[in-house]
């Protein structure tokens, strides 16, 4: 697909980065790469609107949230919360349109087919009156839409970090999958995805189909998939980064925004993965000084952990510090937060959630194409 006919850039800083045979050469050329895109971003305008908004709570492993850690020490929570987001974001694109992305928007009620999750509630034989409580709905993709004064005719795109738990099925609609025809819950949306991401779905080892919605991108039409290779760039001040390592279609959401570049994935948990010499939680701390490691992997399928290490570096570079200079501005997807079910989970810094800019919803969208057409 000629992706400039849709305004969309390939961007080519990060081609080469993976080419040497030796790891720490790779780190090294990933980071020097990463800090020059960080720069050019910098000189760029920020996005017209970038929201973060919660959605919902879900317990997870500890052993994954922070890879490596406690393997040779106990934890008397074997399960962290882990607070979703979703992320809305207002562009111009390379053609001067302005376009309406959202970052993983989870369909929440499909994504509880994910057979990880679904294993641990058919554990709970009273889960239901003990939902809401264990994994909390804060709002979802409709309720998001709304708080904003979007509608789903506005959405332009929908793209994800990558697919694990996600049912797209609803967003995009399907047809011919075997079952009724589904309509689109966005008419006009179609889906960014890495094409290593979009393949790999489609044919997944036991290691990994744990974690991917079973049937979660059957039926869809191709017209709406929009695969791409390497990384691209969406507009001034908004790219798509290739990150391999989580999986293997990993990308990350670059933006420019007006506290600096903030990074989006779910290659860690938050801001004790990506400066964990400097967590306030001694179990963390002490691991990244006793090993070296300069990011503690989010590691439920590991599908290649060299270059998820390297991604990190990537993103936490690209992004620069937080408003606690401490640690970078990487506002993950799904951030370990504290919750009170788990009183003696502690994170060192929240990113959470942020606003910034101003929406241009329904008629004000249409009328500012209307006068960039005339």
């Amino acid at each position: 697909m000629d992706l400039s006919s849709l305004g969309i850039k390939t961007i080519h800083e990060f081609d080469d980065i993976h080419q040497s045979p030796l790891p720490q050469e790779r780190l090294k050329a990933a980071r020097k790469q990463a800090s020059a895109f960080r720069e050019r971003l910098m000189s760029e305008p920020p996005v017209q609107f970038y929201q973060s908004a919660d959605m919902v709570r879900v317990p997870y492993p500890t052993w994954y949230a922070y890879s490596g850690v406690y393997t040779q020490s106990t934890y008397k929570f074997p399960y962290i919360h882990i607070l979703n987001r979703i992320f809305i974001i207002q562009y111009h694109d390379f053609l001067g349109e302005l376009k309406t992305l959202l970052f993983s928007p989870s369909d929440i009620e499909a994504d509880r087919e994910t057979p990880f999750f679904k294993r641990l509630t058919d554990k709970m034989p009273n889960w239901s009156p003990l939902e809401n409580v264990v994994a909390p709905v804060i709002r979802d993709v409709a309720d998001a839409l709304a708080e904003v004064g979007l509608m789903p005719e506005d959405v332009d795109y929908i793209s994800y970090d990558h697919l694990h738990t996600q049912d797209i099925r609803r967003w995009l609609g399907t047809k011919g999958s075997g079952k009724k025809d589904q309509a689109a819950y966005f008419p006009n949306a179609k889906i960014l995805v890495h094409e290593r991401e979009w393949q790999s779905a489609s044919a997944l080892l036991p290691v990994q189909a744990d974690w991917y919605c079973p049937n979660g991108i059957d039926g869809i039409d191709p017209d709406k998939v929009i695969q791409f290779t390497g990384s691209i760039q969406l507009g001034e001040g908004l790219a798509l980064v290739h990150t391999p390592g989580h999986t293997e279609g990993n990308h990350s959401l670059v933006a420019r925004v007006p506290d600096g570049i903030r990074v989006t994935s779910e290659n860690g948990v938050g801001a004790d993965a990506y400066a964990p010499m400097c967590s306030t939680v001694n179990a963390i701390r002490r691991y990244a000084k006793e090993t070296g490691m300069e990011v503690i992997l989010n590691g439920n399928t590991l599908e290649g952990s060299n270059e998820q290490y390297i991604s990190m570096v990537i993103e936490k570079t690209i992004a620069g510090p937080s408003q606690n200079p401490d640690f970078p501005n990487c506002a993950s997807s799904s951030e370990a937060t504290p919750y009170w079910l788990i009183p003696g989970h502690k994170v060192s810094h929240l990113i959470g959630e942020a606003s910034f800019g101003t929406l241009q919803a329904g008629s004000m969208k249409h009328n500012a194409a209307q006068k960039a057409g005339a």
